[in-house]
């Protein structure tokens, strides 16, 4: 009988196929993170110093915009503040005076109850409303005169009172939207400051060495403007002296002296006290006397002059003469950008003091540190 044929399969002395998927697998893996690495955005390149520079500055500039947009909400909120005091205090005492006059008509009314006449007097003088009976002819003729007064008192002061009323909601409504203002404009201050921050702490030891380079650079180049303004006012001033014993009569009266001398005097005061700042950090939305913000100083200056200035850089520029940079005096104020966010007390010889910005104290600096926007003389 012939033997039958084995169907068992031979057995492989090497277990290949495992390696062999793994291989595909790695293979397939390579593969994808090749086609992922040239498919991938490339990475963003690191700003330069300049670059950073001119993010920095700009978030300042940012941050001292809405420094004023915080100090304007502010003021407003104060003033409105004020306001719906005043008129809460006025409702009150309308309501006292109302009162008053209710409690007079209803005494009235008890003497007419005792006397055994309540009606129809006495329902009028208790009555919610005694303007529902104002048309009875009749019955007005009843009142003594002291008593028409009183119903007259109490009309008026019912419609007085009515009005302080609305007046005062109308001005809480106001105040309300003064300080949602508020809110906004600090958070705006602090979002600006935490990214200028967050940008310098990136920064390594050499690069914040080159950024601070560049800080002298510019600062090097606004001294050397404010020595040639000083160069040019002092040559005008030279000339404007020697043609003074020309036009002069000799009669000692000082003519055309009067105006310039009382206004140096003021502006010695200021730059007295705004001396006497430098070294104080600036701190946005401070109005002294231990910190302030740039327009805080300026208007704490003035005011020890006893001049007084409104609180922000954009109110400010409104008070006063305006005057060119060539002709600027000690005591002026110098305004900066475009959106006058920044202002200076000019000291002479191109030079300022103000509090410049967060992390830095009151300090005297060039006027040419920053775009000049224009300057004013106070008045």
């Amino acid at each position: 009988m012939p033997a039958l044929a084995s169907h068992r399969k031979p057995r492989t002395r090497g277990r290949t196929t495992p390696a062999v998927g793994l291989t595909t697998v790695a293979l397939a893996s390579v593969t994808l993170l090749s086609t992922q690495s040239a498919t991938a955005a490339p990475a963003a390149p690191k700003p330069s110093i300049e670059e950073v520079q001119k993010k920095v500055d700009a978030l300042y500039r940012q941050a001292g915009t809405a420094t004023q947009q915080y100090n304007k909400a502010k003021a407003a909120s104060a003033e409105q503040r004020s306001k719906v005091d005043a008129l809460l205090e006025a409702a009150a005492k309308r309501a006292d005076k109302l009162n008053e006059t209710r409690r007079e008509l209803g005494s009235y009314a008890a003497a007419q109850y005792r006397g055994g006449s309540i009606a129809p007097t006495a329902t009028f003088f208790l009555a919610d409303d005694p303007q529902s009976y104002f048309d009875q002819d009749q019955l007005m003729a009843r009142m003594t005169s002291r008593q028409q007064k009183a119903v007259a008192d109490f009309r008026t002061q019912q419609k007085e009172a009515a009005a302080k009323r609305a007046e005062a909601t109308k001005s809480l409504e106001t105040l309300t939207a003064s300080q949602a203002s508020l809110r906004t404009s600090k958070q705006q201050v602090q979002t600006k400051l935490t990214e200028a921050r967050t940008l310098l702490s990136q920064l390594t030891a050499e690069e914040k060495a080159r950024l601070a380079e560049l800080e002298r650079k510019k600062e090097a180049e606004a001294e050397r403007k404010a020595d040639e303004l000083a160069r040019q006012q002092a040559t005008k001033e030279k000339a404007a002296a020697d043609e003074a014993p020309k036009t002069n009569t000799g009669s000692g009266t000082g003519s055309g002296t009067g105006s310039g001398s009382g206004y140096s005097s003021k502006a010695e005061k200021v730059l007295a006290f705004a001396r006497a700042q430098i070294g104080k950090p600036y701190v946005w939305g401070a109005t002294g006397p231990s910190s302030y913000d740039c327009s805080g100083l300026t208007q704490a200056a003035w005011k020890a002059a006893g001049v007084g200035l409104p609180r922000t850089t954009w109110d400010q520029v409104k008070v006063g003469t305006r005057v060119s940079t060539a002709n600027l005096r000690p005591g002026d104020l110098v305004f900066f950008y475009d959106d006058i966010s920044h202002v200076g007390i000019y000291k002479g010889g191109g030079m300022m003091i103000h509090a410049p910005k967060p992390g830095a104290n009151v300090r005297e600096e060039s006027i040419y540190y920053m775009p000049i926007y224009g300057s004013v003389r106070p008045s």
